[in-house]
């Protein structure tokens, strides 16, 4: 492998820049609470994983190779994240605020975790971004070819697993403070809805890649 610090500064900023993956975990965090948001959290490694693998094993061609596959899968993911926005502005403000003197309401992490999952694994771009970024780093005079692969995905999915963390955190810390005002929590429903709708339909009409 060569050049680390230079494939540890590409994955920062690709992290750091706000994508669906971000504001579904700030909303996550703001709206159903801390564990939620973990749970989508790790939803969001498990894909990351997948798209690690997919492309050490070459996968990614299909969509070079073959555009149809490239547009059914942009064309979903897309309609998912579209889904998800609708979803949260129909939701209301309080759709899941905990309401005072309750029991708190324990959902299951399976959804959240689902949610994860899908949001990522249905972004053909994020494949491509695999595909495209962990050859650069791998080498053959510096071993096996897979045993790179390897490593730097446990780097990628362990980077990404600490700033989803992180969101996560922070959007049940502000979610907190949010349960006692309704009309800020309109405002970010209306915010994260619209920002998520946003990169759903920027995902469907992608271009294809070259």
């Amino acid at each position: 492998m060569t050049d680390m610090a230079l494939f540890l500064g590409a994955l920062l900023i690709v992290y750091v820049v706000p994508g669906p993956d971000m504001i579904l975990l700030l909303e996550t965090g703001l709206l159903r609470g801390r564990g939620q948001a973990l749970a989508v959290a790790a939803g969001l490694a498990i894909a990351r994983a997948a798209h690690v693998t997919l492309a050490a094993l070459g996968l990614a061609a299909l969509f070079k190779t073959h555009p149809w596959a490239f547009d059914a899968a942009r064309t979903v993911g897309g309609c998912y994240l579209v889904w998800l926005g609708v979803r949260l502005l129909r939701a209301g403000p309080l759709s899941y605020a905990p309401v005072a003197g309750a029991a708190p309401r324990h959902e299951g992490w399976g959804p959240a975790l689902l949610t994860g999952v899908l949001t990522n694994v249905l972004n053909p771009k994020a494949l491509l971004f695999c595909s495209v970024l962990l050859p650069q780093f791998v080498s053959p005079a510096q071993g096996p070819i897979g045993r790179q692969f390897a490593v730097l995905g446990v780097i990628l999915v362990g980077l990404g697993l600490t700033f989803d963390v992180l969101c996560a955190l922070a959007g049940g810390a502000v979610g907190r403070w949010m349960t006692a005002s309704p009309r800020a929590q309109k405002v970010q429903s209306i915010v994260f809805g619209t920002a998520l709708i946003a990169f759903g339909l920027r995902l469907t009409f992608a271009q294809r890649p070259a």
